[in-house]
């Protein structure tokens, strides 16, 4: 088996490097009777980082590497994107003084869209999925020169994304498991690039979307057809390389659910905890909820909760709503 792309010592440079640029998200304590869960759990609540998710992790950690390395010309930075990344891009070319063009498909939401123009970026809508949007990406790239920003296929992207896991074994002592929501795999490679062999990681994706599962099976990054409530943050129709020289190493299992289960887990987030969270955001609490994943009697198990951007009223209205009707 070949060397996985990115290791420790990656993701260890990357905290270095981002230093106080990204926040330091806070865990809290879920009980599994509140959360109708075999155990109790840890919720790593990176949903509370700049910009709404994780994303802000990786995109600093390339973009200051690109600069150290006297690589960002003046057209500035270019990125595709169903919107978590490209809010992230938009917030790093701001905080360091540069420009950004970020493409987006048509089935992003709105509220993303609008937030990442907010941000600075110079916006492109473009029919179609991600990867409809990648592709208009390197087009336009190719054209101007801009840094290509990518949301998982490049090692430093995967290292910043990595400086979660590492802050987290600050945080959290001797936990078992780490469940992950997985798209195109850069946040799940990162993530077990830092933990290696010393714990469990687990993916957990979409049934509709399931890229990772699906490489696992057939021993090789295997393209997949895309939809579903979380395809715009998990909608990656094929595992990325570097992520996928990491996680044949060093991930464990992927489990699957379906849209209910999603919806499910962002209700009860809601519920208990009052955490607007995103169908992508809720996906890896999905898979306790549904029993796709089933811990050990004492096993100590953290979920990451990663993404916050979605509209509000898709969570609480609808909640209050069947309390309502209930």
């Amino acid at each position: 088996m070949s060397q996985p792309l990115v290791l420790a010592d990656d993701v260890d440079a990357a905290a270095r490097r981002i230093g106080s640029r990204v926040r330091r998200t806070p865990v809290i304590s879920g009980r599994a009777a509140d959360l109708g869960l075999p155990v109790d759990v840890v919720l790593k609540l990176e949903l509370l980082q700049h910009t709404g998710s994780f994303k802000a992790r990786g995109a600093f950690n390339r973009v200051l590497a690109a600069l150290d390395a006297g690589e960002v010309p003046v057209s500035g930075l270019i990125a595709a994107s169903g919107g978590n990344h490209g809010m992230a891009v938009a917030h790093v070319a701001r905080e360091l003084g540069l420009s950004a063009e970020v493409f987006v498909p048509s089935t992003s939401p709105a509220t993303k869209r609008e937030r990442i123009a907010a941000l600075g970026a110079d916006v492109f809508v473009i029919d179609g999925l991600y990867d409809d949007a990648q592709v208009a990406a390197d087009e336009r790239g190719a054209v101007t020169g801009a840094l290509a920003v990518h949301p998982y296929e490049h090692r430093a992207v995967v290292a910043g994304q990595g400086t979660v896991a590492r802050e987290l074994e600050e945080q959290v002592d001797g936990y078992d498991t780490l469940l992950v929501a997985a798209g195109g795999g850069g946040f799940i490679a990162g993530q077990a690039a830092w933990i290696g062999d010393r714990r469990r990681v687990v993916g957990v994706e979409p049934v509709a979307s399931c890229c990772l599962r699906t490489a696992l099976d057939h021993g090789r990054p295997t393209a997949v057809e895309v939809s579903g409530v979380a395809a715009d943050s998990l909608g990656a129709k094929r595992l990325g390389d570097i992520a996928w020289s990491v996680v044949r190493r060093f991930v464990d299992d992927a489990v699957v659910v379906d849209d209910d289960d999603i919806r499910d887990a962002q209700r009860v987030l809601w519920d208990q905890f009052r955490l607007v969270v995103e169908p992508g955001g809720a996906t890896a609490l999905a898979a306790l909820r549904s029993a796709a994943f089933v811990p050990e009697a004492a096993e100590r198990v953290v979920v990451i909760v990663c993404g916050s951007n979605c509209d509000p009223a898709t969570v609480a209205h609808r909640n209050s709503h069947q309390h309502e009707q209930g």
